[in-house]
């Protein structure tokens, strides 16, 4: 096979970053072992089986004015219980950049966590987007951000010689696999609102978090105050796409302007909008985003038992964060289990997907007791 130069460099960049995080990329044959990520997945076939209904419907007019786009487009309104502007854009970085920036003036900062991924993983798409605005990272136990810390950060804002804080981003669920109480976000959304900032939801794993709540949409995004959302689809089953929710007018008088501009104006929009109908009816995301859930509780409840074993956060969505020593650490890359290492040398992030299965969890778990070091934790009463 022939690679452009370019495609070779991209080729390598995703290995090292799978390698710098502690990734298995090349697997031992058979079913793929894969824990990194929900993006590893495939598609649903609710999602298959949408898009080729799509592609079946011969000629339709381009750039969202498609009966497929409109479908969808009432389909989340109607999920969420309001009227909102909806743009689908084709990834979770440009959904945040494009909503931040619809937010924020260049000399504005977006308060966030210091994991958040727009802070970690989005390469300064936010900056690039808004003309240069800036994050404000704050610190925060478990990946949550406390009233406190973002009212501190806003009070201590230099006026004039530093960037004006002109929005908050929260991530729901968080990067850590915990999860926001709906009202934990409205506490947070007062405070912004309160010393005029406009709050964005990063919403990539939002189903995930949905299902912890035992709530609907609407509860902790808008009527808990969020004026933007970011709206996940694709770790749950879905192909690439992802969607800007605003639900704050005046924000969404120009945005189509962004969209284009960024480059997420997709000509034959229908194939972005369709896959969410396949999702959304019946609660099919609900369905999947649950067994993602349960296979990661699951497997926590397996590794429960081991002699000093630590989870890292608490398991609310699903991923599970837990200290593996390193002999454990090689022993599973040997094998082929592929999975994250994201904090020090022993921190890794499990994540389970909507089609992950029973045995693949009791796998990965059988794999992790035999290659645990014999008395590892020590005293354990």
């Amino acid at each position: 096979m022939i690679r452009s130069v370019g495609a070779e460099r991209l080729h390598l960049a995703g290995r090292e970053w799978g390698r710098l995080h502690g990734a298995v990329l090349n697997e031992v044959p058979g079913r793929p072992r894969q824990f990194a990520s929900d993006n590893n997945a495939g598609v649903c076939p609710e999602v298959w089986r949408m898009l080729e209904e799509a592609n079946a419907g011969g000629h339709v007019l381009g750039y969202g004015d498609d009966p497929w786009t409109a479908r969808a487009c009432d389909a989340i309104r109607e999920w969420l219980g309001t009227g909102c502007d909806v743009f689908f854009v084709f990834n979770g970085t440009a959904a945040n950049a494009i909503a931040l920036a619809g937010l924020c003036r260049p000399y504005h900062a977006v308060i966030c966590h210091a994991e958040a991924h727009i802070r970690q993983d989005e390469c300064g798409a936010p900056g690039f987007f808004g003309g240069g605005t800036q994050l404000l990272a704050l610190e925060g136990a478990h990946g949550r951000l406390t009233v406190q810390s973002v009212e501190e950060a806003i009070l201590s804002h230099f006026p004039l010689h530093a960037s004006k804080p002109g929005a908050l981003s929260l991530t729901q669920a968080t990067e850590r696999g915990t999860v926001y109480a709906v009202e934990a976000v409205a506490a947070l959304t007062d405070v912004a609102h309160r010393h005029g900032l406009k709050v964005h939801m990063d919403g990539a794993r939002l189903a995930n978090a949905l299902v912890t709540l035992g709530c609907g949409p609407g509860e902790v995004t808008w009527r808990a105050g969020v004026d933007v959302l970011s709206l996940g689809m694709t770790k749950n089953g879905g192909v690439g796409s992802e969607a800007v929710v605003v639900f704050d007018a005046e924000v969404a008088r120009e945005m189509e302007y962004r969209v284009k501009q960024g480059g997420q104006l997709a000509s034959k929009m229908r194939y972005l909008a369709a896959p969410w109908l396949g999702l959304l009816e019946g609660d099919v995301w609900r369905r999947h985003a649950s067994r993602a859930n349960a296979m990661a509780e699951r497997l926590e409840a397996a590794l429960g038992g081991l002699p000093g074993i630590r989870l890292l956060h608490p398991r609310e969505s699903n991923a599970l964060f837990v200290e593996l020593p390193e002999p454990v650490i090689r022993a599973l890359r040997a094998e082929g289990w592929a999975f994250y290492v994201f904090e020090g040398r022993t921190g890794c992030r499990l994540m389970c997907a909507w089609d992950t299965r029973e045995e693949d969890v009791d796998a990965l778990a059988a794999a992790i007791r035999v290659a645990w070091p014999a008395g590892h934790g020590g005293e354990t009463g």
